[in-house]
């Protein structure tokens, strides 16, 4: 494949500075020369958005982070570690495969490789600004790299968007192979940058249906989460990020205190009144506690143990309402990547750790995951809820936390938590009011009860 590209020399200008070191009672110690660069690169450009994970996250678990199928960007690009006997055929497959892509991709746009190089050649420096860490290859090698790993992306989106046309395509027709390359693009370290992808897009035209679509909807269909509204002033960095945005509800919370040592498990919450529900229109970080202005004066009166078996009277209980979690196979992933960018890049808008440190505090143990799950909080898809407790309580090792979108929340279950009077009526609740029928039959009782004892009393009352 040939790539017309000029080479970009760099010159670098280089100054010995003198610094005499003094010690104590005057002693002068030999001259220490240091040379130092005039013009050096910054740590960090203000593009930035792609990162190595962390070492502390990666030792927590390396294969989280690391791509199974396919290689996306610099970071892994030809890396050895990734070819074991095991995939070292799937990645030489898939390396084929994006040349393949790329000629569907000429054919599809009707524009040669020229043409589409030099969209990226004139967006070269400002792709290698996107990367934490710089890339050692050669201009040539990186454009080659950036154009085969973008046109395949583009054209794999575009083949799922009429993916019945499709049906014969190498990685459409085989959903292992599918859902296993779309968890590899939402890898932090297998990223591209998102406006380069777009302007390749946008800039290529072509006849057919597609060419109405914004890349942006492209990717929200591909992956299948709920679009979401990118806040004013914001942009989409690259597919983390993407799927970060669709976790995020549209308003942010105000910011507060770390929340774990201020949150006691579901079964305790649940066992001090707590009524647990299913947001059904919420966004996943979109977390409630609702409770009576009236209980919040008088907690004593707390009747929600005897409302449970009246759901249509919901407003008098005290509810956390929280959106349903599925959990599969590739949540941990998902979330581990999506926290990892969160470190590197959002610390003071954490929202996805602030969501897993919750999360953490409310799972404990195996029966606080029973809990969630008979409320439709957690759809495990694991099977086992020892294991999803597992997986939980290890996602938030190294993770830092310096405030949480939470804290309020959490201080006002702690509040609840903390009187005495709801885990009385908590117990009453579940000995006597625990269904429909045993309320029924507890009421009934009472009443049978009270005309007893009057029955009792009346002879005597009459006198």
């Amino acid at each position: 494949m040939y790539l017309e590209i000029n080479e970009v020399s760099k010159m670098v200008l280089t100054s010995a500075v003198d610094t005499p070191i003094v010690i104590e009672n005057n002693l002068m110690c030999e001259e220490l020369i240091i040379d130092i660069p005039q013009v050096m690169e910054p740590v960090q450009w203000r593009e930035c958005c792609i990162y190595k994970v962390p070492k502390k996250l990666r030792q927590v678990k390396k294969e989280a982070y690391t791509p199974k199928l396919i290689s996306i960007g610099p970071f892994h690009h030809g890396e050895k570690e990734l070819r074991d006997e095991e995939n070292e055929n799937v990645l030489r497959d898939m390396e084929m495969l994006k040349v393949i892509y790329f000629k569907d991709f000429c054919y599809r746009t009707g524009k040669c490789q020229k043409e589409i190089a030099r969209i990226i050649e004139e967006n070269e420096v400002k792709i290698r600004h996107c990367y934490a860490e710089i890339s050692k290859l050669n201009s040539e090698d990186f454009v080659k790299m950036v154009l085969l790993d973008s046109t395949f992306i583009i054209e794999l989106f575009l083949k799922n968007d009429v993916k019945k046309e499709d049906e014969e395509d190498y990685i459409l027709s085989k959903p292992w192979l599918e859902e296993g390359i779309k968890e590899d693009l939402m890898l932090l370290e297998n990223q591209l940058p998102f406006f380069i992808l777009k302007e390749l897009y946008d800039q290529i035209s072509y006849s057919g249906k597609n060419n109405k679509i914004s890349f942006l909807d492209l990717a929200w269909g591909y992956f299948s989460f709920p679009k979401s509204k990118i806040p004013d002033g914001k942009e989409v960095k690259h597919f983390t990020d993407l799927v970060r945005y669709s976790y995020c509800p549209p308003i942010q919370h105000s910011k507060g205190y770390p929340i774990t040592n201020h949150l006691y498990s579901a079964t305790k919450l649940y066992g001090a009144g707590v009524m647990f529900r299913n947001d059904k229109e919420g966004r996943l970080l979109d977390i409630q506690f609702k409770k009576e202005p009236f209980l919040k004066i008088f907690p004593c009166f707390v009747i929600s143990w005897i409302f449970i078996c009246f759901p249509c009277c919901e407003r008098m209980q005290t509810l956390l309402k929280v959106p349903t979690l599925r959990i599969d196979d590739g949540t941990e992933i998902r979330f581990r990547n999506l926290m990892a960018l969160e470190q590197c890049h959002y610390p003071s808008e954490s929202y996805i750790c602030n969501y897993v440190m919750l999360l953490d505090c409310l799972i404990d143990t195996s029966e606080d995951v029973e809990l969630l799950v008979k409320k439709e909080i957690i759809a495990n898809g694991l099977g086992s809820n020892e294991e999803v407790a597992n997986m939980v309580n290890k996602l938030c090792h190294e993770i830092v936390e310096k405030n949480s979108c939470y804290a309020d929340l959490a201080q006002d279950l702690y509040r609840h938590y903390n009187q005495g009077c709801n885990h009385h009526m908590a117990s009453l609740r579940s000995i006597y009011f625990p269904n429909v029928w045993r309320g029924t039959t507890t009421i009934v009782g009472l009443i049978v009860f009270g005309f007893t004892f009057w029955n009792t009393i009346r002879p005597y009352a009459i006198k």
